[in-house]
């Protein structure tokens, strides 16, 4: 039996990529900073651990608790929005802490025992806004961007010890608490040199008649990217997403 660490599991895309797995009798270690067992279905084949993936101890003791796995999922991530000219720095490093770094060193931490088996698969959840510029995310979006760059670079070094990288990019998801997470994070909003713009943007987010990804979306593409070997690096998760990434092709 597969085991599968999927960070970032206590809502969204990360608790539905969780039940997907356990759906498909996999080993699942979900991961959380607040560990809850209340969100995910009881399994004798589910462990929920502590992760904080910012913080380097937090990344070895779940890495050591989960012990041998087949494959990791970054997931944990959150959202933001401002415009360039108004992110607070300290709020940028922020970002990137969990949203790049904290996606790099649990892979780094996991990948020797992967190099050393020969065998193993890391896929990395970042967003399909990284395959056009959208105002308002400049700091989000490059945050996903570089994780994009890191991946596929990545991926060629490992190829040759027969582990596999890939990446999926999920589009807009309002079913979701990624905007409700993201809140605590807009700066500047009300700045009057960008309030049409502000205006503007947020009454596009209003549209309900454009197409948008479910979490069951990303749920398929990352298992796909977890079992089969003939997919592309990246992959579009979401209506949104394909048709985003049609454009970009």
């Amino acid at each position: 039996m597969q085991t599968v660490l999927i960070t970032g599991c206590s809502s969204g895309f990360g608790l539905e990529i969780a039940r997907g797995f356990l759906a498909h009798d996999w080993q699942v270690i979900a991961t959380m900073r607040t560990p809850r067992t209340d969100v995910l279905p009881a399994s004798e084949r589910l462990r929920v651990l502590a992760l904080d993936v910012t913080r380097p101890e937090s990344i070895r003791a779940a890495v050591e608790a989960a012990g041998p796995i087949d494959v990791l999922v970054n997931n944990a991530g959150f959202g933001s929005a401002a415009a360039a000219e108004l992110m607070p720095i300290e709020a940028m490093r922020e970002l990137f802490e969990t949203n790049t770094f904290g996606t790099i060193a649990v892979t780094q931490a996991v990948l020797p025992q992967f190099r050393q088996r020969k065998a193993g698969v890391v896929v990395n959840v970042t967003s399909s806004v990284t395959l056009k510029p959208l105002p308002l995310i400049a700091a989000y979006r490059a945050s996903k961007a570089a994780v994009n760059a890191f991946t596929e670079s990545m991926a060629l070094e490992l190829e040759p010890f027969g582990v596999r990288v890939r990446l999926v990019l999920p589009g807009r998801s309002p079913d979701t608490r990624f905007a409700e997470n993201a809140r605590e994070h807009m700066y500047g909003l009300d700045h009057e040199a960008y309030a049409d713009l502000v205006k503007n943007v947020f009454a596009r987010f209003q549209d309900t008649s454009v197409p948008v990804t479910y979490a069951t979306d990303v749920a398929e593409a990352v298992w796909r990217a977890a079992t089969d070997p003939s997919c592309p690096t990246r992959i579009p998760a979401g209506a949104d997403a394909y048709a985003w990434a049609a454009e970009a092709a």
